[in-house]
């Protein structure tokens, strides 16, 4: 069974790899954390749809 911590970790690891996504676009790696923070998969939809 899926506990609350198991999905806290994998939200937190999203929001690292979106912070790396973000800098090798040349964007903000802070700010794309923390936006992935509270929209998580949705910032990275975000991050890979309309950025070069």
């Amino acid at each position: 069974m899926i506990q609350t911590q198991d999905y806290a970790i994998g939200w937190g690891t999203l929001a690292l790899i979106n912070a790396g996504i973000a800098q090798g676009k040349k964007r903000s790696g802070l700010n794309w954390f923390l936006l992935s923070i509270l929209l998580g998969p949705i910032a990275t939809f975000i991050l890979v749809a309309f950025y070069d």
